[in-house]
């Protein structure tokens, strides 16, 4: 499905923004892999009669990450293991800073399926660009995912039992929506 020329706006009301850990280390059969997703967020999609004038904007409250499941581990992730790791996110990891994605280029193939977007990711103060690939649905499905090393951009991934445990330096953020009429 090619998306037609128009405007669209995102959010949580019509997709999600996830983000995907895993966990590294000696002691990693004691830790979880995570999926966590941003509760609060919001997308727009200017998509252009000519392709060239495509454009995507992405804000997010970087406190509004929550962990939604969590696999492997030698017990089940409790709430209170949720809450604790919603704090070290918000006060190690992410430290309450802006999370903030500008398009500057945005390619369609010919079929219209697929785009293609280059652009500046901004977390914790530091912009780096990213590339990525959003997939267009018959059903006005949007989906797409971008695998970011957390060092690129300052953050020290999250560490315990002196280094035995810790989140893979890459984690994988993943968007998939529902376009909304424009």
């Amino acid at each position: 499905m090619s998306i037609p020329a128009g405007s669209y706006k995102l959010g949580p009301e019509n997709g999600t923004v996830s983000v995907r850990t895993e966990r590294r280390g000696a002691a990693a059969k004691a830790g979880h892999d995570l999926v966590i997703h941003v509760t609060s967020w919001e997308a727009t999609l200017e998509v252009g009669a000519d392709p060239a004038e495509t454009r995507i904007e992405l804000d997010a409250d970087a406190e509004s990450l929550v962990v939604r499941e969590g696999s492997g581990g030698m017990q089940s992730l409790g709430e209170d293991d949720k809450a604790s790791i919603k704090q070290s996110i918000d006060d190690d990891v992410l430290r309450r800073k802006e999370i903030r994605f500008r398009s500057s280029e945005v390619q369609s193939a010919d079929d219209g399926d697929k785009l293609t977007v280059r652009g500046e990711l901004t977390l914790v103060g530091n912009s780096h660009p990213v590339v990525f690939e959003l997939v267009a649905g018959d059903g006005g499905e949007l989906s797409g995912s971008v695998r970011l090393k957390q060092t690129d951009w300052g953050i020290k991934p999250y560490s315990a039992l002196f280094g035995a445990l810790k989140v893979a330096d890459e984690v994988e953020v993943a968007i998939e929506a529902i376009l909304p009429s424009s």
